[in-house]
């Protein structure tokens, strides 16, 4: 088969032949029709992050949709989404033509969404739905901002948080593209990322009403400590990510006068049946097309233009490689 593979740390993988993967007990062989590139790929590929540098070669690819070819577990044919750890420990992943995958970890796909508006969204779809819902508590009639609003996670979570009732959704973005694709997604009103922190606050404050009831944050850094000025009485920020910094800064006493708080989020907390439920949630949203998240794809041979590009900022949209 072909796949992207990786030889190098730090080097982009090369489309090139690669061993079908065999089946195996308590494992599945998908034959995979599209697959994100996302960040996680990039931090493991690496060799940099704290799982460690993989062994090479490998081929990556965390997530994906496709086909089951081969299973004990699932029907031939079943269409699929499926999660694996590939740069996390030894194995490949999705960005290939055929990939093996744990039973626990595929997901079958049953709403009216394409193999690609699936993968593009997959894990971030997860990450919003499931911070907004569970660790925001986000309730029918909040005032919503999210940081971040024109990624993956933050269009994401502009619909989602509509979804659950939202009664205003605001977004900071930093690009001109970015801040459209906010709106795009559903937002109210979008606030441009420039100027420094005090002119972020003043904008926010301008347009937050009683303060921000739940705060999706997957940037942090000096969006977060802004953003940590405007919450409401209970107002909870919730942070999935460091895109802009691994620090902020909170006062004390902003978030002791409004008893607030300031939450962590990582996908890696749910058990498999959260994950698969969170999954069904968010495609049937995507289905109804009240859950967006905008992608360019390519096909799986120019994964080393994709990579390369992905790894100097060059490319804002998610990037989906089909097989």
């Amino acid at each position: 088969m072909f796949a992207a593979v990786l030889h190098t740390c730090g080097q982009p993988p090369t489309y090139a032949e690669h061993p079908e993967p065999a089946p195996a007990p308590g494992r599945s062989v998908v034959r995979v029709t599209a697959a994100p590139v996302v960040p996680l790929d990039l931090l493991c590929a690496s060799g940099t992050s704290y799982f460690g540098a993989p062994a090479t070669p490998y081929v990556p690819g965390v997530q994906g949709v496709g086909v089951v070819e081969r299973s004990a577990h699932l029907a031939e044919g079943d269409r699929v989404w499926f999660a694996t750890s590939a740069g996390m420990a030894p194995g490949d992943g999705g960005l290939a033509e055929y990939c093996s995958v744990a039973d626990e970890d595929l997901v079958p796909i049953t709403a009216g969404v394409s193999d690609v508006a699936a993968a593009a969204i997959g894990l971030s779809g997860v990450a919003a739905w499931m911070a907004l819902s569970r660790r925001g508590r986000l309730q029918a009639g909040d005032n919503v901002l999210v940081l971040g609003g024109g990624g993956a996670v933050g269009q994401a979570g502009i619909g989602v948080a509509r979804v659950l009732g939202a009664a205003r959704v605001v977004a900071v973005a930093r690009s001109v593209e970015a801040q459209q694709r906010a709106r795009s997604a559903g937002a109210d009103e979008v606030i441009a990322l420039v100027g420094g922190l005090d002119e972020l606050t003043a904008e926010l404050r301008a347009v937050a009403g009683a303060g921000f009831d739940v705060v999706l944050d997957p940037v942090f850094g000096s969006a977060a400590t802004a953003a940590s000025r405007v919450l409401a009485d209970g107002g909870r920020l919730v942070n999935l990510g460091g895109a802009s910094g691994d620090e902020a800064a909170f006062s004390s006493a902003i978030l002791r006068s409004r008893s607030a708080a300031v939450l962590g989020y990582t996908n890696n907390s749910l058990s498999t049946e959260q994950r698969r439920s969170a999954l069904d949630e968010v495609f049937a949203e995507v289905a109804k097309g009240r859950v967006t998240v905008q992608f360019e794809t390519q096909p799986l041979a120019e994964i080393a233009s994709v990579w390369t590009r992905l790894s100097n900022g060059e490319a804002a949209l998610r990037q989906v490689l089909t097989c």
